[in-house]
């Protein structure tokens, strides 16, 4: 892996790759997708169609850097997520990097449809969380919480993501990581929240599938400024700082 932007001599090594995906201090929101040239997220409905050495390589540093990963329950489902755990590759790295050894998944679902029996409640290490809202079940909510998961209620009739993350910083969650998928990447940059976007471009055209943000477009455009790029075999890995937009949160 090679970086592009800005240059560096040689190749990137594991540690040099790490240090490149530092994020700042204080707190941050980092959005981490594969897409492909026409702009779909999937192949056949999954990512991993999309994905590359190099895109799982950026993908685990990423997680490692992360105190919590936020992901929508529809992609958290088609993905089969699992609980971050020390012994995997990403508990691995973030040893190395001084880090806890796991950090929470934090499921967003407007219906608080997470099943008790998923395995990212029966075999999580750090607590899953659960996001949702005053319209969900409250019996939906209370079996979860009975379960070991931690709800988070934020907004009434949908999911307040500003809310969301000032209830996680509460809790000393304050860089989390966003794997989507698109509904809940679109509602994030459009409530203003998302300060950055790591994107992996693979060479593939897919001819069909969904985009970035899904089937809708945003309120209005949000800007971003590329200031990082890397390469391997094709595959490009860029970082963008997204402009900040009001949200009426607490940000």
């Amino acid at each position: 892996m090679r970086a592009l932007l800005p240059p560096a001599a040689g190749l990137l090594d594991a540690a040099t790759l790490a240090e490149t995906y530092r994020p700042p201090p204080g707190r941050h929101v980092r959005a981490g997708f594969v897409a492909a040239l026409d702009g779909a997220t999937s192949v056949d409905g999954l990512s991993s169609g999309l994905g590359s050495a190099a895109d799982k390589a950026v993908f685990r540093v990423l997680r490692a850097w992360a105190d919590a990963v936020l992901v929508g329950r529809g992609t958290a489902t088609a993905e089969g997520y699992r609980p971050l755990t020390p012994d995997s590759p990403v508990g691995r790295i973030r040893a190395e990097l001084g880090r806890p050894a796991t950090a929470p998944v934090v499921v967003v679902s407007r219906h608080a449809s997470l099943p008790p029996t998923d395995r990212l409640v029966t075999q999580a290490v750090s607590p899953t969380h659960l996001v949702t809202c005053t319209a969900s079940d409250p019996g939906r909510r209370a079996v979860l919480t009975a379960a070991g998961v931690q709800v988070l209620v934020c907004g009434d009739d949908d999911v307040d993501l500003p809310a969301a993350l000032d209830a996680l910083a509460d809790r000393g969650l304050t860089h989390v990581l966003c794997e989507g998928g698109p509904t809940l990447f679109r509602s994030a940059v459009a409530a203003g929240v998302v300060d950055e976007l790591c994107l992996t471009i693979a060479p593939l055209l897919t001819g069909g599938a969904a985009g970035l943000l899904g089937e809708h477009g945003l309120p209005a455009p949000a800007r971003a400024e590329l200031v990082g790029l890397l390469e391997e075999d094709g595959v490009l890995l860029t970082r963008y700082v997204i402009e900040r937009r009001p949200s009426g949160g607490g940000r």
